[in-house]
Formats: structure tokens, sequence, C-alpha cells
């Protein structure tokens, strides 16, 4: 009866694809890979063999039939010297060359130290059997996966550093003037940090934002051409309204509010006034 053939792949028992959107590197969990197992590689892979950590081949998409040199070594040879078992192992790392999207968060600090929380969006890829290499060469697993979470870990360093450097030197109310240049400037340290482990970045996106929600209001509001203190005056004047304090409006327009009749509160504010 001829010996069922082993498959290698990034299905699981049921069907289901290993590596989904989350997933840059799969680690084959099987190493005892024997002469004629078929290795399958899907289109949005691609697969590295290796044998005590020398890489043997990178392998685009199909299916490959994995011959390996453990035949020779039989009978009282690998008994003596091995125990019987054979002395290369193999292993399979499948690397996902699908666009993924790497997400950073953080605090940046503007001219005044107010603190600024930034949120970065990127898509990358591998783009070639050489950038394969280079992953699983720089690359460190501590376990069957590598995640695009592990990923930010690496990259976030670098995003925090590129956008520190240019709010830092920034007036709070325009650092969303100079964001072209941010975006720049994280593309370019970005891509050089990236390109050492075989990643390709595609597209940057970032966002920029007090992390004060009434320093947000306020530049809001002075975004409607009002002064810093007409700012601060129709802000106050929201809070009282929320709160249902009817002097609310007197607030926004900078006027006095009195209780009943105005002309007489007038008048007694005039007669006080007189008698100082």
């Amino acid at each position: 009866m001829p010996q069922i053939r082993q498959v290698i792949s990034t299905l699981s028992n049921d069907g289901k694809e290993i590596m989904g959107p989350d997933v840059l590197v799969y680690h084959y969990p099987d190493n005892s890979i024997l002469n004629g197992s078929l290795l399958t590689v899907e289109s949005n892979h691609f697969a590295v063999l290796k044998s005590r950590g020398a890489i043997l081949n990178v392998y685009e998409t199909g299916q490959y039939v994995i011959q390996t040199p453990d035949r020779p070594i039989i009978g009282a040879f690998q008994q003596a010297f091995f125990g019987g078992q054979s002395p290369w192992q193999y292993e399979v790392i499948y690397i996902n060359r699908a666009k993924l999207i790497l997400e950073v968060s953080g605090v940046a600090y503007s001219k005044e130290m107010a603190e600024m929380g930034y949120h970065v969006s990127c898509y990358v890829h591998v783009d070639s059997k050489e950038d394969a290499l280079k992953l699983v060469q720089h690359m460190s697993m501590s376990g069957h996966y590598v995640s695009m979470k592990e990923v930010n870990w690496y990259a976030g360093p670098v995003i925090e550093q590129s956008i520190n450097k240019i709010v830092q030197l920034t007036e709070l109310e325009r650092v969303n003037e100079r964001m072209p240049e941010i975006l720049e400037l994280v593309k370019e340290h970005l891509q050089e940090f990236l390109s050492v482990y075989g990643l390709t970045l595609n597209d940057v996106k970032a966002l920029v934002y007090p992390r004060d929600e009434r320093m947000k209001e306020l530049i809001a509001l002075r975004a409607f051409g009002l002064s810093e203190i007409d700012a601060v005056r129709y802000y106050t004047a929201m809070i009282m309204a929320q709160k249902g304090v009817i002097s609310a409006p007197n607030m926004a327009i900078g006027e006095p509010f009195f209780i009943g009749n105005p002309q007489v509160a007038a008048d007694r504010i005039t007669q006080v006034e007189s008698k100082h």
C-alpha cells in the first residue's frame, strides 16, 4: 500500500485559512518533514524552507514536492550517531504577501507642552522572494506566529520620533497645518526602517489631535474666527447651557444678566456707584 503523502499548507484541519489579515508570518508547527512531502503555497503567500537554521529555498505560488537529503543516512550509521533519528530537521515558514495594516497610537507634545494624541495607519506588504528572506532573517519569532501587533511594536518608536520632531516645534493651533510635512517625514523614516525587514510601505494616513477635550472645543470655536477671549466665553456659555443655567446667552454675547426688570436693576447699580 503506498504511503500517504504529507501535505504542508496554511489550512487548518477543518479547512480554514490560518493566515488572516493580522498574521504576517506563520511557522508550520510540524518540523518532521519527510521526503516527498507536498508543500502548498497559496497565491498571496511565500514559503521558506529551512534546515537547522539554514535557508534552503524560497517558494512562490504553487505545489512542490520536498526533496530532503535525509535518505542516505540509514542503518547502523544513523543508529550509532543519531539514536535512530534523522539529523535533518526541516521548518516551513509562510510569509503573508497581501497588503496588511500597521497601526500605531501614541502621545506627542506641542511647543506649549500640550498633550497631542496621534493615530497612524499604514499599508505594508512583502513584495518579493528577496524581501521574504529579509523578513525571516531579521524578524524574531517567539512562537508559531508573527502578528501585525508585534510589527507595531517595532514601528512604534520610529513613528513617535518622526511625529515629535515636528510637533514639538509647532504651536498647538498650527499642528494641523503641518500635517503634510508630518506625513512625509513618517513615510521617509518608516520606509527606511521597514526595508530592513523586507516590508514595503504603500500608504500612510495620520491623525494628530489635542488629547484634552476642552482644548478640542476651544480650537473648534477658534476655527470660526473667534478671538481667544470670545472662544473661552462661548465655550463657558455652552457648558452653562448644558447645565440649564439661564444666563448662558448673556455669557456668550458678553452682556450682564439681570433678574427681574433690567431697567430697575440698572438704576440700582447706578445709585450704588454714585454713593461711592
